[in-house]
């Protein structure tokens, strides 16, 4: 077996290859992170004892949790709601609506939050609104896109076996790009927690581990502030991680591809 070159582009590598070497570089960041000796950003030692703190005495890991439910629910929410408008637009009738959802995520949530505080019974409602209709824009962008490059194949082998219409809309945008919406639920995962912090600081009297960091954040507690990004770091690992095994389960011929292309 020849030597692989980790330094060309495109070096089919194993998994576990990979895994060894995100592992080694997280640990020689932390380490230079150490021994930087920095005047100006916290040191991992006060990152630890600055988390303890949070968790003991400022209840970190209940706001993380607040948190976590509005960003569950307003994924599943705004998943449903891009399926359900990308299953529309196969129908030309219904294209321009969808296409109208996908520009507006140019707009701000400074310009809408008076719209969903009519839509909203209380603050955590308020929250969901404005992080769902954040992932669903994109999301539906995204699934046009992927819907436009889908060739003819797929619709014509449907009708070839007697389906038709919406029972062809329901074989090849819901089943057939199953593994495509979970990847995008996975992608929109992130982008909550990315917005979350926004979305939070808006209500802040609901709580939640963005208000939490906006708070540290504005009175330059830079150790609480690092202490509360590690966590919803690692939060957000481990949710990617299952989500990933979510997709791999449901959708095996997906697994499959991405180990051919590993090996």
């Amino acid at each position: 077996m020849r030597p692989v070159n980790l330094l060309l582009p495109f070096t089919p590598v194993r998994a576990r290859w990979v895994q060894a070497m995100v592992a080694v570089q997280a640990v020689a960041a932390v380490a230079l992170w150490a021994l930087s000796g920095s005047r100006t950003l916290p040191s991992p030692m006060e990152v630890g004892r600055a988390w303890i703190d949070l968790v003991q005495h400022q209840g970190l890991l209940f706001e993380l949790w607040a948190s976590v439910k509005v960003s569950v629910v307003a994924l599943v929410l705004s998943t449903l709601a891009a399926v359900a408008m990308a299953c529309l637009a196969t129908a030309p009738v219904f294209m321009p609506l969808a296409r109208l959802a996908a520009t507006m995520r140019f707009l701000g949530f400074a310009g809408l939050t008076y719209v969903f505080m009519l839509m909203s019974s209380d603050a955590t409602a308020l929250r969901v609104w404005i992080l769902a209709f954040g992932m669903f824009v994109f999301m539906v962008t995204a699934l046009l896109a992927d819907l436009a490059a889908t060739s003819r194949d797929p619709v014509d082998h449907c009708r070839t076996l007697g389906m038709r219409h919406w029972r062809i809309t329901g074989e090849v945008v819901v089943l057939g790009k199953a593994d495509v919406i979970l990847d995008l639920m996975r992608q929109n995962a992130a982008v909550g927690w990315t917005l979350l912090t926004l979305v939070e600081g808006m209500t802040r009297s609901a709580g939640g581990i963005g208000a939490m960091l906006l708070n540290q954040n504005r009175y330059f507690l830079l150790a609480g502030v690092f202490a509360i990004q590690a966590t919803i770091l690692a939060f957000g690992l481990a949710q990617d991680a299952l989500l990933s095994l979510v997709k791999d389960a449901a959708c095996p011929w997906s697994a499959l591809g991405k180990q051919q292309g590993t090996t």
